[in-house]
C-alpha cells in the first residue's frame, strides 16, 4: 500500500478506497504534504489532463472530485495544524440572476483539489457579496461563473465595483460559464477566462505565479 494506491483510487472515482487508503497513510505516519501533493492533487492533475484530451468527461471529473474530497476532508484538519500553506484562496460563485451550478461546482472541486482554499458563495450572488467576501478572506482570485447570457452583465459589473473600491490591484478576477469566451473577459477586464474546470485552475496558478 502506498501514495500512488491512492493516486489511483482517485483515477478509478472510488471514494471509499480513497478514505481508507489515506487513512492508513495518515496512520502508518506517512508525510501529510506527500499524500496530498503525489496522491490527491497528482490525480486531480491527470484527471484535468484526460479531460482535456477527451478521455474523460463532465461526469467523471465529478466523480473524480467527489473520490479527492474523501481524502481531503482527511487532511483537512492536520494540514490546519502544519506550516502547509494553501496555493491561494479563490472566492467563486454564480452570478446574480443564474442558479446553474453544476460548472461552477466543479470548478470549486478541482480548484480544492489543486489546493487552493475555496470559499464558495453558491449561485445568484451580487457583486457586493463577491467583494465582501474577497475581504472578508484576504482572497488572491474571484472566480465568476455565468450560464445565461442575460446574467453576464453582472460579470463586468462585478468587475466594476472592484475597480471601484480600489480592490482591483489585489484580486485577480476570472471569468468562465457556456456563454462566455476570452475575447468578453478582455472586454470587460478580467484577468483570465477558463473555457472548463481544468484550465480555470492553470489559469489560476499561472495568475499567481506571475
Amino acid at each position: 500500500m502506498a501514495i500512488k494506491d491512492i493516486y489511483q483510487a482517485v483515477i478509478g472515482f472510488d471514494q471509499s478506497k480513497v478514505a481508507e487508503l489515506t487513512q492508513a497513510e495518515l496512520d502508518a505516519g506517512t508525510d501529510i504534504e506527500s499524500v496530498l501533493n503525489e496522491g490527491l492533487i497528482g490525480a486531480m492533475d491527470e484527471v484535468g489532463k484526460k479531460f482535456s484530451e477527451g478521455e474523460l468527461f463532465v461526469p467523471e471529473m465529478l466523480m473524480a472530485a467527489q473520490a479527492m474530497k474523501a481524502g481531503l476532508n482527511l487532511l483537512r484538519p492536520l494540514l490546519a495544524n502544519t506550516d502547509t500553506k494553501p496555493m491561494g484562496t479563490v472566492v467563486i460563485g454564480t452570478v446574480k440572476g443564474d442558479l446553474h451550478d453544476i460548472g461552477k461546482n466543479l470548478v470549486a472541486m478541482m480548484m480544492e483539489g489543486a489546493g487552493f482554499l475555496v470559499v464558495d458563495l453558491g449561485v445568484d450572488v451580487d457583486s457586493e457579496k463577491f467583494m465582501a467576501a474577497a475581504k472578508e478572506n484576504n482572497a488572491d482570485i474571484v472566480a465568476l461563473s455565468a450560464l445565461l447570457t442575460t446574467t453576464m452583465p453582472v460579470m463586468k459589473q462585478t468587475v466594476d465595483v472592484f475597480a471601484e473600491s480600489g480592490m482591483r490591484d489585489q484580486v485577480k478576477i476570472i471569468i468562465g460559464g457556456a456563454p462566455v469566451t476570452d475575447a468578453y473577459a478582455k472586454e470587460i477586464g478580467a484577468d483570465g477566462y477558463g473555457a472548463d474546470a481544468p484550465s480555470a485552475v492553470d489559469m489560476a496558478r499561472s495568475l499567481l505565479a506571475a
